[in-house]
């Protein structure tokens, strides 16, 4: 019946005698009849192997694969070097698991030695654990840090983050009984007034994001001043890319830094799976969640690489733990590490340095176009708002048309935003892509 799986009618009835149950339906009792699956899966009748990859590729036939993308709201395209999966690819890395044993692990465990270090440097701060899931569950987990060191049950974050990590915010804290205030926005950016308001004695931690989900970059300097309260964690969320020409966090007197790394190597890949990162001060070390691996010298006095910290709560504490973090995404880790080894310092100031210049110069192309105009007049790195005269539906179904992935609808999320797209600009994109966009979004 099943030619791949090893079980024999036999074997199956033999484990069945030795359990006691007569059926394998007998397997699910406990699961209440209303949730069952009654009828058969509307997945159509069995195919042979010919049949099933032809139908495989009609439907991949459907995707849109080979669109200019100008499109990024926390998904980049970015150029990744073909050695970044050559050697990720190597049995010794994606077969690699949980280095419990240092004195088989060594390659691994440099791996993400090496991870944390750039992330550290990058980011400005003391460490860096082993790699997390994404952006949105590293800035739950902050949130969850915040709320452990401060005992407090409270947390304040601009509505300039990503509002898909704000959803997964709420959900964390939902199920942790903890209360989730918004701040008001100020042409782009997180209002210092209402920030300054909606801070109190029960605040665990703020968060912002920049360069904020509209791609500005916020006066980050300014919100830690707001912050007078000094039990309150300060998070911020930031783009890796966007520090190879940017003040760090760290430097603006961050608690908790995090982010998704997906840039550095991960590709688009239909939406993961992803990189998040999270950093720290050396006060906080012990609330991380995750591990930290760090170098020391072994009985022969060689350079080697071990376990130093691991929250080991979550494997114990279950539901009480801080977090539930058991593993990470290594092998995403290995990817971004190899990447921005690559790059080095000079290469990601670059490759930086075109993001910044490219985002302008296509913002400019398409104000001239006189049908759109610059959302919020502010300093902005990769991504800006515009906002035009025609519906984004419009703007969207027209530049698919004529082969390209126009900007993020912000009127999804933003009911004041309607007609307003979010254009990204990688150091992917051209000078003749860019003045295509200009013109087909000037003829609409």
């Amino acid at each position: 019946m099943f030619r791949y799986l090893p079980v024999t009618d036999e074997d199956r009835k033999e484990m069945m005698d030795e359990i006691g149950i007569r059926s394998i339906d007998e397997l699910f009792n406990d699961i209440p009849e209303t949730l069952r699956q009654k009828e058969a899966l509307k997945i159509g009748n069995p195919m042979s192997e010919v049949e099933l990859n032809r139908k495989i590729d009609e439907l991949g036939g459907k995707n849109r694969s080979n669109l200019t993308c100008f499109r990024g709201a926390g998904a980049y395209d970015h150029y990744i070097p073909a050695a970044v999966d050559h050697l990720i690819s190597r049995s010794e890395f994606y077969t690699a698991y949980t280095p419990y044993q240092p004195e088989i692990s060594q390659g691994t465990l440099q791996s993400i030695f090496e991870y944390q270090t750039m992330i550290a440097r990058l980011t400005g701060m003391f460490t860096s654990n082993a790699s997390m899931y994404d952006g949105a569950t590293a800035t739950a987990e902050a949130a969850m840090m915040a709320t452990v060191d401060t005992k407090r049950k409270e947390i304040v974050v601009s509505k300039s983050v990503n509002p898909e990590t704000r959803r997964v915010l709420d959900t964390y804290c939902r199920f942790r009984d903890i209360n989730v205030v918004e701040v008001e926005l100020d042409e782009g950016v997180t209002s210092a007034e209402d920030l300054k308001s909606k801070i109190s004695d029960k605040t665990a931690g703020v968060i912002v994001q920049s360069p904020n989900f509209f791609g500005i970059i916020e006066e980050l300097d300014d919100i830690r001043e707001a912050i007078t309260d000094k039990k309150t964690k300060y998070i911020v969320y930031t783009d890796l890319i966007a520090l190879g020409i940017l003040k760090t966090p760290g430097e603006s007197g961050a608690d908790i830094v995090v982010g998704d790394a997906q840039s550095f190597g991960c590709g688009l890949a239909y939406g993961g799976p992803y990189l998040g990162f999270m950093a720290t001060t050396k006060k906080l070390i012990r609330k991380m969640p995750g591990r930290i691996v760090g170098e020391s010298i072994d009985q022969d006095g060689k350079r080697c690489y071990v376990l130093t910290l691991q929250a080991r709560e979550q494997h114990i504490r279950r539901y009480k733990a801080t977090s539930n973090i058991c593993s990470n995404h290594a092998l995403n880790a290995l990817g971004a590490t190899i990447h921005m080894s690559l790059l080095g310092k000079k290469g990601l100031e670059e490759m930086a340095t075109q993001c910044f210049h490219k985002a302008n110069y296509a913002m400019k192309r398409i104000v001239e176009t006189g049908k759109y105009k610059l959302k919020y007049n502010r300093p902005f790195f990769r991504e800006f708002a515009v906002e035009g005269i025609s519906s984004f539906d419009l703007v969207d179904e027209k530049l698919m048309d004529a082969g390209i992935l126009g900007g993020y609808h912000l009127g999804a999320d933003y009911s004041d935003l309607e007609n307003t797209s979010l254009i990204c600009v990688t150091e992917k994109r051209s000078r003749s892509e860019i003045d295509e966009l200009a013109k087909r979004m000037g003829e609409i």
